[in-house]
C-alpha cells in the first residue's frame, strides 16, 4: 500500500519524533507495567482495571503505528519566501467580517492545531486561503455560513 506524502514543519516532525520516542521508550514500560500489576494484584483478567491497561495498551501501540508511518511519510515544509502568495508554511493575517484581526498558519493535517492557530492545508479554511494573494478577498464555507475574510499580510 502506498502511503500519501504527509506535510510537515521541522518543528512539528521534532514534537511527532519525541513523542514517538517517549512512547517507545518509556510509555509502552508503563503500560506493560501497568498490565502486570492490575493482573498480580487481583490474580484475574477480568476486572475492570486490567480491561482499562489492556485498553491503554491498544491505544498506545495503535499511536506508535501512526506515528511511525507519519514520519516515515514526511515531506517537511519549505520555508515561504513569497509573501505575496499564501502556500503550505505561510502564516497569514487576515481580516475577518468584525473588522479582528486573526493569524492562521497553513500545516498539514498531522500538525494541525485550530486553538492554536495552525490550520490544515485540507481544512475549509485552509482550502480557501492556499494560493491566495495578498489583499485578497476570501469566501470561507463553514458550517456557521459563509465568512468573508480579507488577507492583509503573508509571512
Amino acid at each position: 500500500m502506498v502511503s500519501k506524502p504527509v506535510p510537515l514543519t521541522k518543528e512539528g516532525l521534532d514534537k511527532l519524533q519525541k513523542e514517538l520516542d517517549y512512547l517507545l521508550s518509556t510509555g509502552r514500560a508503563e503500560v506493560a507495567q501497568r498490565i502486570h500489576d492490575d493482573k498480580e494484584l487481583v490474580g484475574a483478567q477480568n476486572t475492570p482495571e486490567y480491561e482499562d491497561a489492556r485498553n491503554a495498551q491498544a491505544f498506545v501501540e495503535g499511536r506508535i503505528l501512526e506515528l511511525e508511518t507519519t514520519i516515515q511519510n514526511a515531506v517537511i515544509i519549505q520555508e515561504q519566501h513569497d509573501h505575496q502568495r499564501v502556500g503550505l508554511g505561510s502564516t497569514v493575517t487576515i481580516i475577518n467580517h468584525k473588522g479582528k484581526r486573526e493569524h492562521y498558519t497553513i500545516v498539514g493535517s498531522a500538525e494541525a492545531d485550530p486553538k492554536a492557530g495552525k490550520v490544515s492545508n485540507e481544512s475549509p479554511v485552509g482550502q480557501a486561503l492556499l494560493g491566495k494573494a495578498l489583499n485578497a478577498e476570501v469566501q470561507i464555507n463553514a458550517p456557521a455560513g459563509v465568512l468573508r475574510w480579507s488577507i492583509v499580510k503573508i509571512d
